[in-house]
């Protein structure tokens, strides 16, 4: 009988690597910036490439365009570190105001159709008071995103491992049976 995959001792090693990493972000926030940006514009720059390449096979100057623009904005993340650390925060900001007022513009559009609508309106206005506070202090902006991102691993972290002792519960009931 094959062993369930779900039930390996790296899943849990892979859980307490995160809450670890997760407090260690907490921990060194300016580190933790300057890697954030790093793999920002990695990310940028290997999207940038995925269009290009894509825009070679449809012949499309759009995508050759957008992938050239993400390539140069990629290695200007990761040749400028420290300025790009200093504005993920404006990045960060401007998502959740764009996000903050569609949800806003949504709860209205709920309200209209008589669908709940309160929570989606409260959430909106949070993120926009939310973006503006980190747009108008630096500081909080970058206390802001490390705090997200050190919070979003150590809670990664914490399924992973809930995960793996769910899992080896399950398959020990699987073997039990067979």
């Amino acid at each position: 009988m094959q062993k369930d995959k779900r039930c390996s001792i790296w899943h849990l090693f892979a859980g307490l690597i995160m809450v670890v990493l997760g407090i260690l972000i907490w921990a060194h926030p300016t580190v933790s910036l300057l890697g954030m940006a790093f793999y920002l514009g990695l990310m940028l720059f290997m999207l940038g490439c995925g269009y290009i390449t894509f825009s070679l096979t449809e012949y499309s100057g759009w995508y050759m365009v957008i992938g050239m623009l993400d390539v140069f904005m990629g290695l200007i993340f990761m040749t400028n570190l420290s300025l790009s650390a200093e504005t993920l925060p404006i990045f960060f900001a401007l998502w959740i105001l764009a996000s903050g007022v569609m949800q806003i513009a949504g709860a209205f559009e709920a309200r209209k159709i008589a669908m709940p609508w309160g929570w989606s309106l409260a959430s909106g206005v949070i993120g926009v008071i939310l973006a503006y506070f980190i747009l108008t202090s630096q500081q909080f902006g970058e206390w802001a995103l490390v705090l997200t991102a050190g919070t979003y691993v150590v809670i990664y972290g914490l399924i992973s491992i809930s995960e793996y002792f769910y899992f080896r519960h399950y398959c020990r009931l699987v073997e039990d049976k067979a």
